[in-house]
């Protein structure tokens, strides 16, 4: 059993383009694997520790279970392990440390999300939480973005974190605006990024303010309730992530991302469509994302 560390991923050099493309190749497999829904246990207030197994399709050779846990005074707040088993024999591979496959499959899922379900000539991006995760989207999101394309990206001003983000991420395509409101984020707005782990009230309780259009990417869920009863569409990564959500009997229309991606069902049907992406995290991604970690690793080339 071989013992990985974030370090040991990171110094692979893996581009946030290649993560995009492990993340669509999971995504089109997820009807061979077997991917129960993730258990979530809440010890005490909004803490949470979330297991996530997944067996991937046969001739991966793979079975893994992810345990990812966010706990007040916990540093970082949110850390995951990963176990990776050889499904064919039972034997324990490796136990890896699984912050970087968490991050960086987060940040692919939102950029893949983006690209798939946007409209037509989108050009105004808007970002709330600007954490590690906002981060690892803008990597994907950079690096999978047409040359030709020039957009806005809005950032909401927090401290500092919003001209540090500009700065982090200067680039010749984009050109960064730092507002104070959630109304400003939202005027003009195609794509609306949020990255806030907590989020207690709504973000805009003014239905009317999300213009037509709009691709709404709520990365950990919080503060868009409201949207749920009045968006045209809600693709999510798995049904059983969502279908205990208040208003799941209430969508106006609903679909896996997998079914987008294996052209199973339509995506974005008009320029006018308001549309809410739940992809929440699926124990397949972080799984195939560590058997061709643990593969790369193992590699003769790699020592």
């Amino acid at each position: 059993m071989r013992i990985i560390t974030n370090q040991q991923i990171a110094d692979l050099g893996i581009s946030p383009r290649e993560c995009v493309e492990w993340l669509r190749e999971s995504f089109c497999m997820k009807y061979e694997a077997q991917l129960p829904t993730k258990i979530s246990l809440h010890p005490q207030g909004s803490d949470f520790i979330n297991t996530m197994p997944c067996l991937l399709p046969e001739q991966y050779g793979r079975f893994g279970v992810k345990v990812v846990s966010r706990v007040a005074g916990q540093k970082p707040s949110l850390h995951s392990d990963l176990l990776l088993y050889d499904s064919k024999t039972g034997e324990l591979l490796s136990l890896m440390d699984a912050d970087w496959i968490t991050q960086m499959r987060t940040g692919a899922v939102a950029a893949l999300t983006i690209q798939t379900l946007q409209k037509v000539n989108a050009k105004v991006f808007s970002f709330i939480g600007l954490g590690s995760t906002a981060k690892a989207t803008m990597m994907c999101l950079q690096t999978i973005l047409p040359k030709e394309k020039q957009i806005m990206v809005k950032l909401l001003r927090y401290k500092d974190q919003a001209e540090c983000f500009a700065a982090q991420f200067a680039h010749p395509q984009m050109q960064f605006e730092i507002v104070d409101t959630h109304e400003e984020l939202l005027r003009e707005c195609d794509v609306l990024v949020s990255a806030v782990t907590e989020m207690p009230e709504l973000f805009c309780a003014d239905d009317a303010l999300f213009p037509k259009g709009i691709l709404l990417v709520p990365i950990h869920t919080r503060g868009f309730q409201n949207c749920d009863l009045f968006f045209d569409h809600v693709f999510a990564d798995d049904r059983g992530h969502v279908e205990g959500f208040k208003y799941f009997h209430q969508f106006r229309a609903f679909n896996e991302m997998s079914e987008v991606l294996l052209g199973k069902a339509d995506g974005r049907q008009s320029d006018d469509e308001r549309i809410l992406a739940y992809n929440i995290g699926i124990g397949l991604h972080d799984v195939f994302f560590a058997s061709l970690i643990y593969e790369r690793l193992n590699s003769p080339h790699i020592g």
